[in-house]
């Protein structure tokens, strides 16, 4: 069909162009005609059949388009690599276009563990590394980056590598900082100091309620908000009292149970809840609400990421957020997560060499300053510099990182998918388990997880 439709094409082109086909007999076979059609194509129009812009890019087309598909969780809907000025910039420069595929948050992980096992593999997974090598099979499935042509420019290269090899990408060598985020006016407007112990929040979130303003907002439609409290708390508490515990926990010496403290965490979260002091529904509302209520004033406080400040920062500068520790117990450390939002190029993408000029575009000089800026990142690139930085990571470095007062949480020490963990948490809100049987349920699927993994003692 495309080769008669294309000699038409020829045939009404050349017309236009002053050719008039005799006909000296009435009748002529079929062949005749085609052949004719076919000459006229070739020969008065030069030939050049091939140049229709959409042709494929599997004939040789050098200007045929490439549309990359990155996937990327609806949470990360802010994320520095998809900002449409800087795609639109990609596609200007290469006439390469970008896809998103933006999955359910919760999904996430199931969805792209099909996408790699199945012939649906993105060209990039914006993802994170430690979870990457647990959740997707790093090695098996995504491309090693040593010798790309950005790699000797990383000034960090451990934030993107695992098993002594480059895996990510990401312009920035930061780290992401989890415990609560706080409206710092609202604070101020009621007197309030940061919290050191848990019944010092309780407190506060009373003479919240009393202001008229949620104190927290709880989006656990999305279950992996749900672990913000207990990643981070848990592993305060492991740092201050047990440090070999996740050593012994992956060499199942030791069970998550086996921690009292653990079921003192859980409940504590579940009481703001039953307190009141939490939007209604947990259970209904998502993160991808959560700028918006910060925006509004609607609430004061979440257990989240600091990427959530920079979302509220985007659409309003002016507004003051800031970040203080989990107040599981007291003086606690702020979390600190393992570097999360790399970008990943899968071995089975199907446009594996666009991918990695996306990654080339992104790395360049003038776009990773760009980027860098925008998001007040610490520059991972010697030839980037980092710029001023936001009044809340820089109350950050100068009041915890400086002192040493983070604690990784227990992401980076988990060995396996944590996505069952975090549907046992949203459990727990949905009234169908206690604090206790969470615990219980987590120890057996934890370990049927590293039986299945292989890891030696299970």
């Amino acid at each position: 069909m495309e080769f008669i439709i294309g000699l038409v094409n020829g045939f009404i082109t050349c017309f236009r162009g002053g050719f008039a086909l005799k006909m000296h007999k009435r009748k002529k076979a079929a062949s005749i005609v085609l052949a004719s059609l076919l000459a006229i194509s070739l020969t008065a129009c030069g030939g050049s059949g091939g140049n229709d812009s959409g042709t494929s890019a599997s004939n040789g087309n050098k200007n045929s388009k490439v549309t990359l598909e990155l996937a990327i969780s609806k949470s990360s809907q802010d994320s520095a690599f998809i900002q449409q000025d800087i795609l639109d910039e990609f596609e200007k420069q290469t006439n390469i276009s970008v896809n998103l595929q933006l999955i359910p948050a919760e999904q996430t992980t199931t969805v792209l563990q099909t996408k790699l096992a199945v012939d649906e593999t993105p060209d990039i997974i914006q993802y994170n590394l430690a979870s990457a090598i647990t959740d997707l099979n790093l090695e098996r499935n995504f491309e090693i980056l040593d010798n790309e042509s950005w790699a000797s420019r990383i000034v960090n290269k451990d934030v993107l590598s695992a098993a002594g090899h480059i895996y990510s990408f990401h312009v920035s060598q930061d780290t992401g900082m989890q415990g609560v985020v706080y409206n710092k006016q609202i604070f101020a407007d009621l007197g309030l100091s940061i919290p050191t112990s848990y019944e010092q929040f309780l407190a506060i979130c009373e003479k919240i309620k009393a202001g008229g303003i949620t104190p927290v907002f709880m989006p656990y439609k999305d279950a992996w908000a749900a672990n913000i409290w207990p990643a981070a708390a848990f592993a305060d508490f492991v740092a201050k009292n047990d440090p070999s515990f996740f050593d012994e926990l992956n060499s199942n010496k030791k069970k998550w149970s086996d921690i009292p403290e653990f079921k003192t965490f859980l409940e504590q979260q579940y009481e703001v809840y039953t307190k009141g002091y939490t939007n209604t529904d947990v259970l209904s509302d998502s993160y991808d609400m959560a700028v918006g209520k910060f925006l509004n004033k609607e609430v004061a406080m979440m257990f989240m990421g600091d990427w959530l400040i920079e979302g509220v920062a985007e659409q309003d500068p002016s507004m003051e957020l800031g970040v203080f520790p989990i107040p599981s117990s007291d003086d606690a450390k702020l979390g600190a997560s393992p570097l999360g939002g790399q970008l990943f190029i899968p071995k089975k993408a199907k446009h594996l060499d666009e991918a990695k000029q996306f990654l080339d575009f992104i790395a360049s000089k003038e776009i990773a300053q760009q980027i860098v800026d925008s998001k007040g990142y610490v520059s991972n690139f010697s030839d980037v510099t980092t710029p001023e930085l936001p009044a809340y990571k820089q109350d950050i470095v100068d009041n915890y990182i400086l002192p040493k007062k983070t604690v990784l949480t227990t992401d980076a020490y988990m060995l396996v998918d944590r996505s069952e963990l975090y549907r046992l948490l949203q459990d727990q809100f949905a009234g169908g388990l206690t604090p206790e049987e969470v615990l219980k349920s987590w120890d057996e699927k934890f370990s049927q997880l590293m039986q299945d993994k292989g890891v030696s003692g299970f």
